[in-house]
Parts: C-alpha cells; sequence; structure tokens
C-alpha cells in the first residue's frame, strides 16, 4: 500500500472546497423551494399572484398607511373550508360574519378612534356596519399593486392589526377579519370616509368589480361595510337573527368604555340605542336585575404591568353563581389564567378577612373556592398586550402574566371594600358560612349515595329498564312521566338500546335548592345513578352510560312542567351533558285522525288543519292526545320512539346569560318576574289544556 502526499491532497481540498460550498448551498436552496412547493402551493390554484407571500410587515400610530398592511395568505381555501374560519355553516357560523366586520370596529374604539358603531339589518337582507374610526388606507399596495382597501378584503391576514403600534390590544378573533366576510358574500360592499373624500369599491363572491373610486365629498372620516351572505355556503338560512344581533352588542357596549352602539332592523323597523356610563358594573346590575341582591356592587379598574384589569361582582341569594369572562372583549368561556387569578385573590382575601375579625377560628378550615363564589355574579373583562390563548378558539386565556396582575388588583381593592362597607361585608360572610355548612352536608348525603352504590354492587335503580346495549354511543335512556307511559315505553320499546326510567311525580325544583337538598331526593338520585356520571365534584361526563338522554312528558301543562324541571336540573347540575349534545326532548304527537281505514299523526296544530282540508277529515274522527297513557306500547313505538320516524329536539345552549336568566325567571323564588313573562306572552298560546 502506497503512502498518500498528505500536502497535495491538502492542496486539493483548498482547491475543491469552493465547488463544495456552492454545490452544498445549491442543494438546501432546492430544498427549501421543493417544500414550499409542497406545503403552500396545494392551498392556492396554480401560481400566488403578486404579493401573496409571506411578506410580515409592522406599523406604527404615525405610518398608518398603506405600508402599514400585511399580507399573509391568498383567500380560496375560505369558500372551500369556512367552517375552519367561522366555526360553522349554520346560524351560527352566519353571525359570526357580523362579529368579524363588528369586532374591527370595537378595536377601532378601544384604540380610541371611535366613539359610535351603527349595525343595519337591511331591507334587502344585508347587513351593513359603520363606524366613526380611522379609514382604511386606500393607496395602493406596494406588494399586490391594488389599492391597499381590496388587499385587504381580498387576501387572508392581511390587516394592520398584525404590526405593533396599530392597536394595543385587539380581539381578532380568528385573525381574519373582513376578507372571510367577503370570500363567504354573494356581494360586499365598502365605503371609506377620508380626506374630505368617500371612496368606494364592491366585489362579488370576494372578486373586485373595478378599481376603487371617490363618489362623493364628506366631512367625516370611518368605513361602512355592507355584505350579502352566500346562501350557497350557509344552506340553513341567510336571515340574520335580530336578537341574537341585540345581545352581543349590548355585550360589547358594556366593555367598551364611551362606545354608542346602535341597532336598526329595517325588516321590522324595531331599534336599539346602547350606552353604558358603568361598563361592567352596570353589566353586573344587568345581570342581577331579577335577583334578590346583597347590598352594594363592588367595582375596580387599573393597570398592573401593561394589563388593563375591570373587575366587578355582586352577591346575591342564589345557589348557582354567574361568573363571566372577557379578554380584549371577546368571551373567553374556558377561562384561562385570569380567571385563575380572581378566584384565588376571592378565596384568600375572604378566609383573611373572616380569620382578622374573629368569625374563623384557628381550629376552622379554610373556605374553598366554592363557598365563595355560591350566589356571585361576576364580570372579569382584561385588556392584553398580545395575548396568548391555549385553544384556536380563544376560549381560554394562556398569558401568565394576566393571572398575576388580575390578583393584585382585585384583592387589593376588594380588602379595602370589605373593610370599608361593613354590611356588605357581614351579608357575604353570611353567605358564604352557609354555603360551607350546604357543602359538608352534600358531601355527606354525596359519600351515603356512593357508599350505598358501592354496597348494592353499583345496583341501578329498581324502576329503570336497562338496555341490553353497553356502548353508550349506541344506547338512550328516555326519562318518561308517570308509570303507565313507563309501562307503555317499556313494552314498546327496543330492547337493545333503548332505556326506560320512569318518574313518579314532580322532581325536585333545583332552581330552589342546595345540592344537599338534591341528593335527599329519591327521584333525582335515580336519575343520577342511571346516568353514572355521579354530581358536583366528582362529576364525569366521560362516565355517561347513555349518549342520547331523551325527556318524554306529556303535552300539556304538567308535562311541560315536569319537562322544565328536569332542564333546570341538567343546565344547573348536568351542564357539561347539554353542551356535549347528549340531551333530547321526544315530541310526541297531539293528534291522531282517522278518515276510514287510513290514519294520520300529527304534531302541530298547522299541520292538523292542513290535512283535514286535504283529506276531508271531519271532527269527530280526530283523537287529541293529552297524555301519553293514552297510547298503546305500538303507538308510542311508532310515534315517538321509532329512530327512523320520531321526531324530537336536541337542547343546546347558545347564549348562556339567556338561558340563565330564563330559569332564573321560570323557577326561581321571585313571582313577579314571572308573572310578567307569562303576561307578556299569553297571547301567543293558541291552546291551552288545563
Amino acid at each position: 500500500m502506497k503512502n498518500c502526499d498528505l500536502s497535495n491532497f491538502k492542496k486539493y481540498l483548498v482547491y475543491l472546497k469552493p465547488k463544495l460550498d456552492f454545490i452544498f448551498s445549491f442543494y438546501i436552496v432546492c430544498c427549501i423551494k421543493l417544500y414550499f412547493s409542497f406545503v403552500f402551493l396545494p392551498f392556492s390554484k396554480g401560481v400566488p399572484r403578486s404579493g401573496e407571500g409571506l411578506t410580515i410587515y409592522f406599523m406604527t400610530e404615525q405610518n398608518y398607511w398603506a405600508e402599514s398592511i400585511q399580507v399573509l395568505e391568498w383567500l380560496e381555501p375560505v369558500r372551500k373550508r369556512p367552517w375552519m374560519y367561522i366555526g360553522s355553516t349554520d346560524e351560527r357560523g352566519l353571525h359570526h360574519l357580523v362579529w368579524e366586520i363588528v369586532d374591527n370596529s370595537i378595536d377601532e374604539a378601544m384604540a380610541g378612534h371611535c366613539d359610535t358603531i351603527t349595525v343595519t339589518l337591511t331591507s334587502d337582507w344585508a347587513c351593513m356596519v359603520e363606524d366613526n374610526g380611522r379609514w382604511i388606507p386606500v393607496e395602493k399596495h406596494a406588494k399586490t399593486g391594488k389599492s391597499t382597501l381590496e388587499t385587504i378584503l381580498t387576501v387572508l391576514h392581511a390587516w394592520g392589526k398584525f404590526g405593533w403600534g396599530g392597536y394595543k390590544v385587539s380581539g381578532w378573533l380568528h385573525w381574519v377579519w373582513s376578507s372571510v366576510v367577503n370570500a363567504l358574500s354573494t356581494k360586499l360592499e365598502a365605503w371609506v370616509h377620508r380626506d374630505g373624500k368617500v371612496y368606494y369599491q364592491s366585489f362579488s363572491t370576494w372578486i373586485s368589480d373595478g378599481d376603487i373610486k371617490v363618489v362623493w365629498e364628506t366631512n367625516h372620516t370611518g368605513t361602512i361595510i355592507k355584505f350579502y351572505p352566500d346562501a350557497s355556503i350557509f344552506k340553513i338560512s341567510t336571515e340574520f337573527d335580530y336578537k341574537t344581533i341585540k345581545n352581543r352588542l349590548r355585550q360589547q357596549a358594556y366593555l367598551t368604555k364611551g362606545i354608542k352602539i346602535i341597532l336598526v332592523d329595517e325588516r321590522s323597523w324595531e331599534r336599539h340605542k346602547y350606552y353604558f356610563e358603568g361598563w361592567v358594573k352596570s353589566y353586573v346590575h344587568f345581570l342581577n336585575k331579577h335577583e334578590d341582591v346583597l347590598w352594594d356592587i363592588f367595582y375596580t379598574e387599573k393597570e398592573k404591568n401593561d394589563i388593563y384589569v375591570e373587575v366587578s361582582l355582586q352577591y346575591n341569594k342564589e345557589y348557582s353563581n354567574n361568573i363571566i369572562s372577557f379578554v380584549n372583549n371577546i368571551h373567553t368561556p374556558e377561562w384561562g389564567s385570569h380567571m385563575t387569578g380572581f378566584r384565588t385573590a376571592l378565596t384568600r382575601t375572604i378566609n383573611k378577612y373572616a380569620r382578622d375579625k374573629g368569625i374563623l377560628k384557628e381550629k376552622d378550615q379554610n373556605l374553598t373556592n366554592e363557598d365563595v363564589i355560591e350566589g356571585i355574579t361576576c364580570v372579569i373583562s382584561v385588556k392584553v398586550v398580545d395575548p396568548q390563548f391555549e385553544w384556536q378558539t380563544k376560549g381560554k386565556l394562556g398569558t401568565a402574566e394576566a393571572r398575576g396582575a388580575v390578583d393584585a388588583v382585585f384583592s387589593e381593592k376588594f380588602a379595602e371594600f370589605l373593610e370599608e362597607d361593613p354590611r356588605s361585608a357581614k351579608a357575604i360572610i353570611e353567605k358564604v358560612f352557609l354555603a360551607a355548612k350546604a357543602r359538608l352536608a352534600a358531601r355527606a348525603a354525596r359519600d351515603t349515595v356512593i357508599r350505598k352504590w358501592a354496597l348494592e354492587g353499583m345496583t341501578l335503580p329498581g324502576k329503570l329498564a336497562d338496555c341490553s346495549s353497553k356502548d353508550p354511543m349506541k344506547s338512550e335512556l328516555y326519562i318518561v312521566e308517570g308509570d303507565s307511559a313507563g309501562g307503555s315505553a317499556k313494552q314498546g320499546r327496543d330492547r337493545e338500546h333503548q332505556a326506560i326510567l320512569p318518574l313518579r311525580g314532580k322532581i325536585l325544583n333545583t332552581e330552589q335548592a342546595r345540592i344537599d337538598k338534591i341528593f335527599a331526593n329519591q327521584e333525582i338520585k335515580n336519575l343520577i345513578i342511571a346516568l353514572g356520571t355521579s354530581i358536583g365534584e366528582t362529576f364525569d361526563v366521560s362516565k355517561l352510560r347513555y349518549h342520547r338522554i331523551v325527556i318524554m312528558t306529556d303535552a300539556d301543562v304538567d308535562g311541560a312542567h315536569i319537562r322544565t324541571l328536569l332542564l333546570t336540573f341538567f343546565f344547573r347540575y348536568l351542564k357539561d351533558i347539554v353542551e356535549g349534545g347528549y340531551l333530547y326532548i321526544a315530541q310526541p304527537p297531539l293528534y291522531k285522525l282517522t278518515k276510514g281505514k287510513k290514519s294520520w299523526y300529527v304534531y302541530s296544530d298547522s299541520e292538523k288543519e292542513r290535512i283535514i282540508k286535504e283529506e276531508g277529515i271531519t271532527w269527530e274522527n280526530i283523537q287529541r292526545y293529552k297524555g301519553l297513557w293514552e297510547m298503546n306500547p305500538e303507538q308510542l313505538w311508532e310515534t315517538t320512539m321509532d329512530p327512523s320516524v320520531r321526531k324530537m329536539y336536541k337542547v343546546s345552549i347558545d347564549d348562556a346569560r339567556e338561558a340563565d336568566e330564563i330559569f332564573k325567571i321560570l323557577m326561581g323564588w321571585e313571582v313577579a318576574p314571572r308573572r310578567r313573562f307569562i303576561q307578556s306572552r299569553a297571547k301567543e298560546v293558541k291552546n291551552l289544556d288545563v
């Protein structure tokens, strides 16, 4: 073997190195290009247009012009997968289009540039949102070659709020703004008031109808967006619901200082205007308007470590709580770090006050968070720069600094409130101590139930006729009014998949009872054991034995009352079952129409009138079902329990605040609100069976 000439080899490496560097660099560039081709191009039809890349710009308050706008993505995927951007294509997704436009006007208000927002549901079935904030830039955008207005409305993620100077805090619920609204509309029109002129541009299915143009003069600033939802996307309905929009706008008016929000419905000429001086304090007053409250409303606001904190609360004599939290005006139903800070501070402050005053002795255990939130109505609103959410839906705040800020701001002022207002402090302490006693009694009662269940070998209630299937996804539980109807249901059911639990009479009104009383009620205990989820601290929805729970009651006043009692119980103590989509209401027929050997089961008065007219049915062939007990097993199966033909309603909570209010009115202690509720709706009742 010959020896190598090392000196020549080193010279050769020196000669080869530049060529190797070039080859390696070329390889890296090719890999990057290949990566972007596979990752980004499949989302577009062909080559991206000019400016539609990953260019990121930053803006300042003084530089709010065309170059301030970022371009992050193109728009075609929105129409293909709209649910990825607005959650769904049902009524909820339809109204999300309104929130996207309104929330950007709210951002202008939070930045101090807007004090009036007008939302109009037009007579031609469009929605128009107008604000008097800053204008949208209209100059030609350097990257797209189009007007900045067109860039914003046709390119996903193109908006000034992605920079750090335009908005100190912002909602940007799904980071998409008006381009998604444009993509899901058959037509969108935009008017920009600025520099003494009004600029106009329109779009059809997000494609521009022409260049931006000046249409008239003005002495105002602001933006108007009018859009027509696309019926090919929103196939269920493109009709905006006035009540849904009204509730959302009222909430935003409470949360945004100095904002006046006007809602106009040209279809019915309804009109509402919202402006509140007390902000979240006024919101708490509104939420507690039907409650028997305990003294004054607590309120504080302060900025701590660049996080603005606003908290208001008031106790009432109810057993449930109503705590609502917001981050940059966006509702956070799953709470997060700001709520952790509040709960910790509330429990610690009340315990310290009770010990300092000698109410809690050394031997006594501290009050728990469960004790101190009973009967509380509270609104917490924080404004955070660049909030970090744990989920894409923005339902839970993850920003760690928010916990400390809320804790510090709230605990200091709430401690002062208790010291300076002894009457309110006394009422609160009495309330939470009573809650603590009830908690201990409830725990003892629950443990008794669980021990009894365990000793009996997890025995199910004797009245329960269980199904043979052990697969919850294939199993149904019918909660039936009365033993007679229960007997028919047991005989007529599908034994493989349908379980029957008859109720004896009316269950406890859980709106007016603490959980210790609930555990003492035999009918509710049977229901809890049948469901398998337990209740309270040990509730676990994953142990639910049936994934379809059907409330089946008579079509009369008593049946409606029992149904409401059951709905109250599920809403107050088993809400995860409702929110999980497991709860249903059976719809038994109201009439049986007969002509010769032919018969029809009818579920509404309008359907009855139609069939009578079409078939020439005489009145003496008409049978009115007032109770399930009037049906034999075969009739109950073929009308109400047969999955191929039955009709039932799925129970959902579209507006938790409104649902909470309705249950308090219908099932609470106060008689006057319930009387007003009934009187205001008396004319809507056509047939009343007493």
